[in-house]
């Protein structure tokens, strides 16, 4: 971990949103795989291309290859999805989940309105989208929270139909408890496939897979490439980076708390937990305990705590907490952890951030799973001018102009005096014919 000081964290925290350097590990597992030397962006370019070109074939041949699991059949059968079962207690927990994130959602104001006046009629109509995909991660673990916290967003959003991709296991299934969350969810349909295999699926449809609208959810390097490449051909929610996590703590701080909020982020691979305080006895507490806190973690999240906190994490100390949310907003971070005295007092001083986790008691780990809001949140700066995902992002507006003569009359002129000035001829006479008629 680097110990900063606020001037040096001023430079630290800024973005850098240039071309990010790639791993040499990855290269080689490239190299390993296709047998010839190719950056991230050329394996994805040439799986889409192949993926738009043979369709479902291409999606088995590369999940044959990349996965290493043979799937006959894309499509999880109506058999298998309802016959999926998992232990009653994570069963009522996804149950309560689901039901915590529609009730947050359903809070969000999504009607659209039309405004009739003596100069006609002004508005705008809200309609869902008619079809979304959503990617669920399914590599080192199934990422059932991420079903939860994309799909039934969709769901309260009026969005008809929801298709689901995940990788299989290696028996060629999806895990029983993707399947138990997206039944209770009602989405569509759910296919054994990932990568940027599904993407480019989900982008261009196959003869299983139908095209959709747009797509939602994060993933690996090679998701987040393919989810940029097909934008606009689809509609896309983000491109979600590695998690991060800004916590501000002062001396009322405990401790302990402090710690497991920045490991529980700290466990992602490529996580950067930044802690952020103005108490110097608050710092040398967190350095006593955190390897204590990493080494009951058990394998392999251990090993990737210990490499987030050696390689990223930064712990920066400020004169007081106007310091500390200053750096905040220039950080502008997807997780902002609150654990100072009377955190409620501080929100007005919140520029950027995709969530803010208010008291010791509002731990970021339970918004991952459970507190209502959804958990995919703007990452790598994006806070700066873009929001968690909403139900906005499954709907779409579309203006309604319905003006009389009496407001052509009085708003065509100007209207075609603007055109004229911009050297749009045709457009000013559309609207001189309308007033020239009696």
């Amino acid at each position: 971990m680097k110990i900063l000081t606020y001037q040096q964290a001023k430079t630290a925290l800024k973005r850098n949103f240039g071309e990010e350097s790639i791993p040499e590990a990855m290269l080689e597992r490239i190299e390993k795989t296709f047998g010839e030397k190719l950056t991230p962006e050329q394996v994805v370019d040439r799986i889409l291309q192949d993926v738009k070109a043979r369709g479902d074939e291409a999606l088995k041949e590369w999940t044959r290859k990349l996965d290493r699991v043979h799937v006959e059949h894309l499509l999880v059968s109506e058999q298998e999805l309802q016959e999926a079962t998992i232990e009653p207690a994570l069963h009522e927990a996804l149950l309560h989940s689901i039901e915590r994130v529609k009730a947050f959602h359903q809070n969000q104001p999504t009607s659209g309105w039309i405004n009739h006046t003596e100069q006609g009629a002004l508005g705008q109509m809200v309609r869902p989208l008619s079809k979304v995909g959503v990617y669920v991660p399914g590599g080192s673990a199934p990422l059932i929270s991420t079903l939860i916290m994309t799909a039934v967003i969709a769901k309260v959003a009026g969005v008809p139909e929801i298709m689901v991709v995940t990788p299989p296991d290696k028996f060629g299934k999806v895990n029983p408890a993707i399947l138990v969350a997206a039944r209770e969810i009602g989405v569509s349909k759910v296919f054994k496939v990932g990568g940027a295999q599904a993407i480019g699926a989900l982008a261009y449809g196959t003869d299983t897979i139908p095209q959709v609208d747009k797509i939602a959810g994060p993933g690996n390097t090679f998701v987040v490439l393919a989810k940029r490449k097909v934008f606009g051909q689809v509609g896309i929610e983000s491109l979600p980076g590695p998690t991060e996590t800004l916590v501000i703590a002062d001396e009322s701080a405990n401790a302990r708390f402090v710690v497991a909020d920045l490991l529980a982020q700290a466990e992602h691979i490529g996580a950067e937990p930044v802690l952020v305080t103005p108490s110097e006895k608050l710092l040398y507490a967190v350095q006593e305990i955190i390897e204590e806190q990493i080494a009951a973690l058990p394998e392999p999240n251990q090993s990737w705590a210990r490499e987030s906190v050696k390689e990223r994490m930064k712990i920066v100390i400020v004169e007081d907490l106007a310091q500390a949310f200053e750096l905040n907003n220039i950080y502008a971070p997807e997780h902002l952890c609150l654990l100072i005295e009377n955190p409620w007092d501080h929100l007005g001083l919140i520029e950027s951030a995709g969530g803010v986790f208010v008291g010791e008691d509002s731990m970021e780990a339970l918004g991952d799973y459970i507190a209502g809001p959804s958990h995919v949140m703007p990452t790598g700066g994006t806070a700066r001018f873009s929001s968690p995902l909403n139900v906005r992002d499954f709907q779409k507006i579309i203006s309604v102009v319905g003006v009389n003569r009496k407001t052509l009359q009085t708003t065509g002129p100007h209207a075609a005096l603007i055109a004229r000035a911009e050297g749009l001829e045709a457009h000013a006479r559309a609207i001189e014919v309308r007033l020239q008629e009696e």
